[in-house]
């Protein structure tokens, strides 16, 4: 009797040690998956840019906005199906085409001005590495994902800016860039 408690007891354990990792990365908190959601959709070439938005409810995030293709909107799904904790995607990005879109040109000298200007207005210690042809390239360290997701998205509201990579470490628990 005794020895088939003992085995009992060390599938028990064996199944909770296989099984840990899944439900942990299941229930990361719905802020936290729309911040990385963010991050990533901002981050992610081809995917539009800003005009993504993100709602994350139990684990099931909805995806709305305007995206310049078709290919761009199968993107943006993909992508957030990957982050850890979502369970499901509900994709209702409509397609309206770049031609359809006011175009604005600013040059890069201008744009690196003003996101460094706003970046200090918001008290984010962030860097703009490069800009080239309205892409930003951003760097440096913040304390929080959401202060990343902040960076970016002060880069986003920039006119002129097409495409932000983020090269910002975040020191905050949990990141899986």
């Amino acid at each position: 009797m005794e020895k088939l408690l003992r085995a009992g007891s060390s599938i028990l354990v064996a199944m909770a040690l296989l099984l840990a990792p899944a439900l942990l990365s299941a229930d990361q908190p719905d802020a936290w998956i729309t911040t990385k959601a963010k991050i990533k959709l901002l981050t992610t070439k081809g995917v539009g840019g800003g005009a993504v938005g993100v709602d994350t409810d139990h684990g099931k995030v909805t995806l709305h906005g305007k995206v310049p293709t078709s290919a761009a909107k199968a993107k943006a799904e993909a992508v957030v199906r990957e982050i850890n904790g979502v369970r499901a995607v509900d994709n209702k990005l409509q397609v309206v085409p770049a031609s359809e879109r006011k175009a604005v040109e600013a040059r890069d000298d201008q744009i690196e001005s003003t996101i460094k200007d706003r970046l200090k207005a918001r008290n984010l210690d962030v860097n703009v590495s490069s800009v080239n042809k309205g892409v930003v390239i951003l760097s440096g360290e913040t304390a929080t994902l959401t202060e990343e997701l902040q960076a970016i998205e002060t880069a986003y509201e920039v006119d002129g800016v097409r495409q932000v990579t983020s090269e910002i470490k975040s020191k905050e628990i949990g990141e899986d860039k």
